[in-house]
């Protein structure tokens, strides 16, 4: 299934989710190795791109390997918004931009910004507005559910009205975080009362959720996000399932600790190798492998990056 943002044509309808931590540039082009449509930057506050700080700059570097690639902006004043979007323009030239509307985040909320901003229906609304007209590519918006369906087709119908060209829904509310159930009800009347492409996002986790979350809701695509974590290939099943049906074999421990390499060269080609980074995505990497606990261990006390390597070789 083909979908198209704005001017923006995709190859497919399979989303990568911004995420904090996890979706930097390496990780993004694993995802789209195996069949992300789309790849979307860690959230980036907004305040620091205009501060010019250079590790906000640095969560959007990019490669023409990923393309068509997305930043996530992260703030709650407009002003700081467009600069931002032409700050990161000038340098990077995404395909489009994304507003993070549904973080649950308690650090981010406490700002107002993420999902404490869909309380707030004439900013979100004056943020879209005055993005969507001064940029030259698509707006999208990524927000959370309301307590009521009404709140949050109000919330949807305010983002499509101000220019957005496409609008991810993620089916929990703010307080419910990441826990409890994804509400498809609600996802499935927002895409009914919407003109503009909607993605579903929450509870998509293998290839018969996936099959069971785009049939239900008849959404525009679908959006990825935990279920990617340590686990890019997760794109190809998907894809292949959605296409032919046919489930693919588990991938072999084997191809696994592939990816993790091929991970961890990236991140060395591009200068963004650390070592809490590589701990963290050694362990999500490994996850699920027979009697990996003690292994676990072992990366957790690794004081450098040839001792984390070292334990994952000793897998293979």
């Amino acid at each position: 299934m083909i979908l198209k943002i704005g001017k923006v044509r995709l190859n497919g309808n399979l989303v990568l989710a911004p995420m904090s931590d996890v979706t930097n540039l390496p990780f993004r082009l694993l995802c789209k190795k195996y069949g992300a449509s789309l790849v979307y930057s860690e959230m980036v506050c907004s305040g620091g791109i205009v501060r010019r700080n250079a590790e906000s700059m640095d969560r959007c570097l990019t490669s023409e390997d990923e393309r068509p690639f997305g930043i996530q902006l992260l703030g709650s004043d407009a002003a700081d918004l467009v600069n931002s979007a032409h700050i990161l323009q000038e340098r990077y030239n995404p395909d489009l931009f994304d507003i993070n509307l549904g973080c649950p985040a308690q650090s981010v909320i406490k700002n107002g910004y993420g999902s404490e901003l869909l309380k707030k229906p004439e900013i979100i609304s004056e943020i879209i507005e005055r993005l969507s007209s001064t940029l030259d590519v698509p707006l999208t918006a990524k927000i959370r559910i309301m307590n009521s369906f009404d709140e949050t087709l109000r919330i949807a119908k305010v983002i499509e009205k101000a220019g957005a060209a496409a609008i991810t829904v993620h089916g929990r509310t703010q307080k419910q975080g990441y826990s409890g159930k994804s509400n498809l009800e609600f996802i499935k009347g927002i895409k009914k009362e919407l003109s503009i492409p909607v993605i579903a996002n929450g509870d998509i986790y293998d290839e018969k959720s996936a099959r069971d979350v785009l049939e239900y809701t008849q959404c525009d695509g679908l959006m990825i996000g935990r279920a990617a974590i340590g686990n890019p290939h997760i794109f190809k099943r998907l894809s292949h399932y959605l296409s032919t049906g046919e489930l693919l074999p588990p991938q072999e421990i084997a191809e696994r600790l592939r990816d993790f390499y091929e991970y961890t060269a990236l991140c060395n080609k591009y200068e963004m190798l650390s070592l809490n980074d590589l701990k963290l995505n050694a362990q999500w990497f490994t996850k699920g492998i027979d009697n990996i606990k003690s292994v676990r261990i072992e990366i957790n006390k690794a004081n450098d990056v040839d001792s984390v390597m070292g334990i994952i070789e000793g897998l293979g």
